[in-house]
This record gives structure tokens, C-alpha cells and sequence, in this order.
């Protein structure tokens, strides 16, 4: 209880804008994976199994996920956590939806990395077709999360 109360208390303004910016830079880095990680799946299909093509492919997506995805996820969580913390929005039914949305992206990236698995076995699951229309998914919690925040309906 203790290290709550001392973080209320050092949330000034000046912690509160550089929270908030961190936070916006890795959901930033965090969306640009989940829009264009089911982009290559749809070149990855596109390319034969066990290709010079395929590798480069299983090596981009491979690097996406590890060095952008995961820390940037990670991040915007841990921010947008000490940002509600800090704010006190708990008790808002907007946070609820714009958590239960952030909930979804986390769903969505281990759904993503479930058919990077199934690619680099050289499985390739789903249709390019089904991966372009995956790949509306994050737009649409992204413009739930925007319009919970922006917005607070309720």
C-alpha cells in the first residue's frame, strides 16, 4: 500500500505526459506488428514450402514477433497499467471496454503466433483470402480502444 501511495504522489504532470507518450509509442510499434504480421502470412502462403522464399519469410515473421511484437506489447501494457494506476480509472465502465479490447490484441497476437508456428513446420493454414480478412481484426479494437479513450461513452 505504501508504494501505491508514494506513486500517486510523484505522478505529476511532467511523469503523467512522459508516461502517456511511452505508452503511445510502443502501442504504436505494437499495432504496426499486428497489422502486418497476417500480411506475411498472405506472402508467406503465396511462396512454396521449403523455399529460399519461405525462410525469408519465416525469418521476418520469426523477427517480428520476437524484437517488435512481444517487447512492444509488454510495454504498452505495463504503461497503459501504471497510466490507469496513476489516473485512478478503475472504477470507469470506458476502461473496461478499452481493457477488454486490449485483452483481444493479446488474444489476437498468440492467435498470430499459433499459425507462425504452423508456417515455419511448413503447415499452411487458412487461406491467404482468410489472413487479409484476419488482418481487419486490430482495426477494429484499435478504433475501440481509441473511441473508449477519446470518447468515454458511458
Amino acid at each position: 500500500m505504501s508504494i501505491l501511495i508514494t506513486y500517486l504522489e510523484i505522478f505529476s504532470q511532467n511523469h503523467y505526459l512522459a508516461l502517456k507518450s511511452f505508452h503511445i509509442i510502443s502501442m504504436t510499434a505494437w499495432m504496426a506488428g499486428l497489422f502486418y504480421l497476417p500480411r506475411l502470412f498472405v506472402y508467406h502462403h503465396e511462396a512454396p514450402v521449403n523455399t529460399l522464399m519461405a525462410k525469408t519469410f519465416e525469418t521476418m515473421e520469426s523477427r517480428l514477433y520476437a524484437i517488435i511484437m512481444i517487447p512492444a506489447s509488454w510495454l504498452t501494457t505495463l504503461s497503459g497499467l501504471l497510466l490507469a494506476l496513476g489516473l485512478d480509472v478503475w472504477k470507469f465502465p470506458w476502461f473496461h471496454l478499452k481493457l477488454t479490447a486490449v485483452l483481444g490484441l493479446w488474444a489476437f497476437q498468440f492467435l498470430l503466433k499459433s499459425y507462425q508456428k504452423e508456417f515455419k513446420v511448413g503447415n499452411y493454414p487458412k487461406t491467404p483470402k482468410f489472413f487479409r480478412a484476419l488482418n481487419e481484426i486490430p482495426t477494429l479494437l484499435l478504433i475501440l480502444i481509441v473511441i473508449s479513450v477519446v470518447v468515454k461513452p458511458f
